[in-house]
C-alpha cells in the first residue's frame, strides 16, 4: 500500500479478492438486487444498529402490510411503531415515516435519485443516502458502514500503532480508498460483495471496526432508559393509551426509570400526555 493512494494492481488484486468471495459466499436477501428505492429505505433504516437476522424477520411483513411509499406516508404513526416492535431504536421508525411523507408531499412520490437530495430528506444521513442511491439506481457513491470500514481497516491499515491501540483510523481516511477500488460498472453488487466480505471478516479475526475512531460500543440495553423507553411505546402502540404505571407494572420496570424515559419521548414528542394518560403522538 502506497500512502492513500493505491497503485493499479493494487486496486485489481483488492477487487479480485472481494469478488471472489462474493461469488462463493455472497448472502442472499429479500432486500438486495431490487430497484424500489422505498423498499431499499426501509431495509437500511431496520439495519441500522440491528442484527440482520432480526431485520429479515421483520422485512417481508412490513413491505406486505405497507407496500408502498404512499402507504406507509398515510399510516398513522402509532401503526408504524407497532409494526417496528421488535427492531429496537424506535426513532428510526419515526425518521422513515417522515421521510416517506416528505417524498409524497414534495416529490409526489417518487424518490430522488441523487444522494444529496436523499440527504434531505428527514432523518437521512450521508450513509442512508449513499446507500438508497446506489442499491436502488445503481449510481457509484461513496459510503461507508461497520462491515466496509472492517474490510478497508483490515486490509491497508495494520502498522503497529493500530495494533496496540494508539491509533485510531477515521472514516476520512478511509473514504479516499473507497472511492479508489469502486467497482463503478456495477457499484450495487460490488457494496454487496464488500459487506459480507467484512460480515465474514469478523467471524475471522478481532473486529477490525474497533480500531476505528467512529467505533462506539453498544451500551448495555437491560436496565437502560432505552430499555424503558421502547417498553413505553412497545405498551402504547398495543394498548393505545395507558398510565406510566401501568406501563412500569405491565412491563416489569420500575416507575423512576419509565418516568424518566417518558420526559424524554415528551421532549421527542413521539409520545404525549394528557390528564396523566399517555399516547403515542400523531
Amino acid at each position: 500500500m502506497s500512502g492513500l493512494v493505491l497503485l493499479p494492481d493494487e486496486i485489481a488484486a483488492f477487487q479480485d479478492d472481494i469478488w471472489s468471495f462474493y461469488r462463493a459466499n455472497g448472502r442472499e436477501f429479500a432486500w438486495r438486487g431490487i430497484s424500489d428505492p422505498y423498499a431499499v429505505l426501509v431495509s437500511e433504516m431496520m439495519l441500522q444498529q440491528t442484527q440482520t437476522l432480526r431485520v429479515a424477520a421483520k422485512y417481508d411483513a412490513w413491505m406486505r402490510d405497507f407496500p408502498t411509499v404512499q402507504s406507509l406516508a398515510a399510516a398513522a404513526r402509532s401503526d408504524v411503531l407497532a409494526h417496528w416492535v421488535g427492531l429496537g431504536y424506535n426513532r428510526r421508525a419515526v425518521f422513515l415515516h417522515e421521510a416517506c411523507k416528505a417524498v409524497c408531499a414534495e416529490h409526489d412520490g417518487i424518490f430522488p435519485h441523487a444522494q444529496e437530495e436523499l440527504r434531505a430528506l428527514p432523518g437521512i444521513g450521508p450513509y442512508t443516502a449513499g446507500a438508497v442511491s446506489t442499491f436502488a439506481y445503481n449510481q457509484p457513491n461513496v459510503f461507508i458502514e461497520t462491515n466496509i470500514r472492517s474490510v478497508f481497516i483490515h486490509r491497508f491499515f495494520s502498522d503497529d500503532a493500530l495494533a496496540d491501540g494508539s491509533r485510531k483510523i477515521d472514516d476520512r481516511e478511509i473514504a479516499p480508498l473507497v472511492e479508489q477500488t469502486l467497482d463503478r460498472t456495477n457499484p450495487r453488487e460490488w457494496y454487496y460483495a464488500l459487506m459480507d466480505y467484512g460480515a465474514d471478516l469478523k467471524k475471522k479475526v478481532a473486529n477490525p471496526a474497533r480500531k476505528s475512531r467512529q467505533y462506539a460500543r453498544q451500551s448495555r440495553f437491560e436496565g437502560s432508559l432505552r430499555q424503558a423507553r421502547g417498553a413505553i411505546l412497545r405498551f402504547l402502540a398495543r394498548n393505545g393509551t395507558a398510565t406510566l404505571a401501568q406501563v412500569a407494572k405491565a412491563e416489569g420496570i420500575d416507575i423512576a426509570r419509565i418516568e424518566r424515559a417518558a420526559e424524554k419521548l415528551l421532549a421527542e414528542r413521539m409520545v404525549a400526555a394528557r390528564g396523566g394518560e399517555f399516547r403515542i403522538a400523531d
